[in-house]
């Protein structure tokens, strides 16, 4: 069959490099396209301490550059466009352009990532990466023997809010109900643990701080009172949005919250398609997961390929 690429990958987070680096390693006719910058929610992480082989740590600027130059160096084609729509059915899969361009593949990576549920008030945006953090596996160590806040009341807010006592010496729990929507094991959990405290029936309404972190949040309950909670870090755990808008929803199949559904190889509902990182549909989403899942969804992808030619 006459086509553009053996393989077209969209999205280049760790997940979408990862696949790329396989593909030009394997000599895979392949392309990567990326609407805007390199790297997806890295770029926004302040401080990676988790990922191998950075015994040190590393920013997540830094990491999201030696990632690219790694991808480079095997001259992997990459291409910076938005992509409107997909036709993912059939033995040839088309990816259509803003600008109407056309492109067309036998095998594809979906690594669209997904983007936590924000807040929307004031200090939010200013602060991410500063004691702002949607992420308590990524950046709770950071918080050692210091008071924090999680904005949230279901089973991440919570489990996430017992993970951070390992860290904090205090975690106080925003929660705009007068319960927790958790699992009665979490909530159970969570009550007998002395670290953890609760502003019921509240909601934050503004973070400060300045270049050094948060210092203060303030916070409104459902009565009309007020209280100031002085903190240097807040974690919103309200939890996360699949960037699936360009995604052929009716030809994949989703879980309810719309991330898509794989098997253990990344092999989607369709032939010839696969889905990695952030994405997908899981329990857990890490830097690290996510290249391990880019690499498998490519060498799924180099089995598929070759499958064809058999």
């Amino acid at each position: 069959m006459q086509v553009d690429y053996q393989l077209i990958i969209v999205g280049a987070g760790p997940a979408g490099l990862t696949a790329g680096l396989y593909a030009a390693r394997g000599r895979v006719k392949a392309l990567l396209i990326e609407k805007g910058a390199v790297g997806g929610q890295v770029l926004i992480t302040d401080w990676v301490d988790n990922y191998p082989a950075f015994a040190e740590g590393i920013s997540g600027f830094e990491l999201v550059e030696k990632m690219t130059a790694h991808v480079d160096r095997f001259d992997l084609e990459r291409k910076f466009t938005t992509v409107s729509g997909l036709e993912l059915q059939g033995p040839v899969k088309t990816i259509f352009m803003e600008n109407g361009e056309q492109l067309t593949c036998q095998s594809i990576v979906l690594c669209t990532g997904a983007r936590p549920n924000t807040l929307n008030v004031p200090g939010e945006k200013e602060l991410t990466g500063q004691g702002v953090s949607y992420c308590a596996t990524c950046d709770g160590p950071f918080y050692r023997g210091q008071e924090i806040a999680v904005v949230g009341g279901g089973d991440t807010a919570i489990q996430e809010a017992l993970h951070l006592t390992k860290f904090a010496t205090k975690v106080t729990v925003i929660h705009r109900r007068d319960k927790l929507r958790a699992t009665k094991i979490l909530q159970e959990k969570a009550f007998a643990n002395e670290q953890i405290d609760f502003l019921w029936n509240a909601q934050l309404k503004e973070i400060e701080g300045d270049e050094n972190g948060v210092s203060q949040l303030h916070v409104a309950f459902n009565n009309g009172s007020t209280t100031t909670l002085p903190v240097t870090g807040v974690f919103v755990l309200i939890g996360l949005v699949p960037n699936n808008d360009i995604l052929p929803l009716d030809q994949l199949e989703t879980d309810k919250a719309g991330f898509i559904v794989t098997d253990a190889e990344m092999q989607t509902s369709l032939p010839g398609v696969y889905a990695a990182g952030d994405i997908r549909s899981k329990n857990f989403r890490q830097i690290v997961n996510a290249a391990g899942e880019g690499a498998n969804a490519e060498l799924s992808a180099e089995q598929y390929l070759a499958s064809l030619e058999q």
